[in-house]
Formats: structure tokens, C-alpha cells, sequence
């Protein structure tokens, strides 16, 4: 029986570990890179359909490669330039309806009406005694802290807009290197592989990267029909700032399975907001967008995910959850197609695999 030297299983054990934070903290520390490196990938695997079909149109790589990512470049150039503007001057005009609503609000009208409502809702409170303590509370507001806490929050919300963009111009640049050179990152991965496993782990390879091009094209088409439709109907109906709304529902529709409910639920209660909706136009909004649910998951959706591998609700769900806690929105977005990826080689080669036992 071979006898171990204690200290030498000691050590390695203690290596072993030491080497197990290493990599943890590691990957903490580089979360972010990860994120834009995973992020831009995914968008490059969903571009590749798009170059595939010109190259079918016996255009060369470099060419198919080129017109891909100037059409890209400038579809994002004119929504920018066309809802920027746009945008801007409804911020103004919100910010300005804010101010003329609080000019005009007078403090004594809306302490009496309160006074007023406290007396007729709880006849059995002594209202002089409850709002005596109200004035205390108010009167024990350092509004000086709160002024420079809403101020640093500002500067927080700047500087989060700030690395926003910082980080959305490094995965633009990493998804143009990506989508230039998908084919010379496969033929790499691939030599990887032995010989004889190879041909099986290229056909599973397509299938992944064709299912997650397909589910990016998609989710990105469902977010520009949201988008779009959104921006026509609010403008016909009255709503306040439907551009704004617009883009709301656009980004919103990006997120799987719940993102359009959570951003018609914005929408239609930004429609309630007095001085700038009506309960009527919010009324039509929550008909509207009741109905648009209902088409987009049984009509729209199907046609245009078709072509994507088909992912049960509860794994969409836990997919994005999971996503979501470990890097945030993105993280959330980009776990939707990891899950599909998993599923493939679950059906395609787990289960196969069992069932030769």
C-alpha cells in the first residue's frame, strides 16, 4: 500500500485551492470585459445569417462583411438622429410642465385641501394633533442633505450614462472584429477538437451559432415592430411623448418572454400621469397594447423565431433570472441563447447518448 506524504497532500491541496480564488477573483475582476466580449459576440452571431444570405448572393466575404456592418452603422445612425432630437425637446417640454406645475402649485390651497380630506376620511382623528406631527417631520428635514444626496445621485446617473456609452462603443468595435473573423475563430476552435470527433462537433457547432444568430435577428425584429407600432398609435391617440415611449417599448422588447408586458405597463401608466395624459388615452393604450400582446405571441413571434431553437417558458425564465444576478440586463439577454445552446447538446448528444446504454 503506497503511503502519502502528508505535507506534500498538504500543499497541493492548499495550491489546489489558492489557485480555485485565484480564477474566481479573476473572473470578478474581468466580469465586465467578459460581458462586452460575450456581448459583442452573440451580436456578431447574429449578423452572421445576414452576411451568409449576401454571400449566397455570390458576394465575397469582405464585401458581405462590409455592407453588413455600414448598413447596421447607419440604421443606428438615423434612429439616432431622427429620435434624439425628438427626444431632447420632450425631455425640455416634460421638464418645463413640471416647472409650470410647480410655480402654480400653492402650498396653502394644498395644505387645506389635505386637512380637508384627512377630516373627511378619519372623522375619529384628532387631524390638529396628526398634523402637528407632520409639520414636526418636515420641520426635521435636513434639506441641505438632501439636496446633496439627489445632487450626487445626478452626477451617478451621468457617469453610468457615460461608461454606458464607453461600453457600448468597445462591444461595437469587438463585434466588427468578431463578425470580420467568425470564420478563421471557428477554423481555430474546430482544430482544437480530434480528428475524429471533429465532423460531429462542427455540425453541433452550426447549430448553435445558426439557432443564436436566429434568436438575435428576431428578438431585435420583435423589439422594431413594438418600436414602430408604438410610435404610430401614441402619436395617433394623444400620448405624451411618444417618441420617448416609443424607444421604451423598443428596449423593453428586447428582454424575453416579460419585456413588452413591463414596458406597455410603463407606458400605459405614464399615459395616467395628470396634466400630461388622460385616463382615456390610458384606457386605449392598455386595450391596444392587451391586443398587440396577444398577436405578437401567437402570430408574430412564432414567424420570426421559427428558425431558432424553441426554449421551454420555465427555462426562459430561469435563464434570465440567473443571467440577470450574475451581470445585470445584458446578462439576462445573453443567457437566453446560452440556454439554447445547452438544449441542443442536451437533445442532440446527452440523450443519445443515454439511449445507447
Amino acid at each position: 500500500m503506497k503511503i502519502h506524504n502528508p505535507f506534500r497532500v498538504a500543499l497541493v491541496a492548499t495550491l489546489g485551492v489558492g489557485v480555485g480564488l485565484l480564477l474566481i477573483n479573476s473572473v470578478q475582476t474581468l466580469s465586465t470585459i467578459l460581458l462586452y466580449v460575450g456581448t459583442a459576440l452573440f451580436l456578431s452571431l447574429g449578423l452572421d445569417p445576414v452576411i451568409s444570405w449576401l454571400e449566397r448572393r455570390k458576394l465575397r466575404r469582405w464585401a458581405a462583411v462590409l455592407i453588413t456592418i455600414l448598413g447596421v452603422l447607419g440604421i443606428f445612425a438615423g434612429i439616432i438622429l431622427t429620435i434624439v432630437p425628438v427626444i431632447v425637446s420632450q425631455v425640455a417640454q416634460l421638464v418645463g410642465q413640471i416647472e409650470e406645475i410647480a410655480t402654480d402649485l400653492e402650498w396653502d390651497d394644498v395644505v387645506r385641501d389635505a386637512r380637508a380630506w384627512m377630516e373627511d376620511t378619519f372623522p375619529a382623528l384628532n387631524v390638529d394633533t396628526a398634523w402637528g406631527y407632520i409639520e414636526d417631520w418636515w420641520t426635521s428635514l435636513d434639506l441641505g442633505t438632501i439636496s446633496s444626496d439627489v445632487g450626487e445621485g445626478i452626477l451617478g446617473f451621468v457617469g453610468a450614462v457615460v461608461v454606458g456609452l464607453g461600453g457600448a462603443f468597445i462591444v461595437l468595435i469587438l463585434t466588427i472584429y468578431f463578425t470580420a473573423s467568425t470564420p478563421a475563430l471557428k477554423a481555430a476552435v474546430y482544430q482544437l477538437v480530434p480528428a475524429s470527433k471533429r465532423a460531429r462537433f462542427i455540425d453541433l457547432a452550426e447549430q448553435i451559432t445558426r439557432s443564436v444568430g436566429y434568436y438575435v435577428i428576431g428578438q431585435a425584429s420583435l423589439g422594431v415592430i413594438n418600436g414602430v407600432l408604438s410610435a404610430i398609435f401614441l402619436s395617433i391617440i394623444g400620448a405624451p411623448f411618444p417618441a420617448v415611449l416609443a424607444v421604451v417599448a423598443f428596449f423593453f422588447s428586447l428582454i424575453p418572454l416579460v419585456g413588452t408586458l413591463t414596458g406597455s405597463t410603463i407606458i400605459v401608466l405614464t399615459c395616467l400621469i395628470p396634466g400630461l395624459g388622460s385616463p382615456t388615452t390610458a384606457l386605449i393604450a392598455a386595450i391596444y397594447y392587451l391586443i398587440y400582446m396577444q398577436v405578437e405571441a401567437y402570430v408574430v413571434s412564432p414567424r420570426i423565431m421559427n428558425r431558432a431553437v424553441a426554449i421551454p417558458g420555465s427555462v426562459v425564465v430561469i435563464a434570465a433570472l440567473a443571467g440577470g444576478s450574475l451581470l445585470g440586463l445584458l446578462g439576462a439577454l445573453v443567457a437566453i441563447p446560452v440556454a439554447a445552446s445547452i438544449l441542443i447538446i442536451y437533445r442532440q448528444v446527452l440523450i443519445p447518448r443515454q439511449n445507447e446504454r
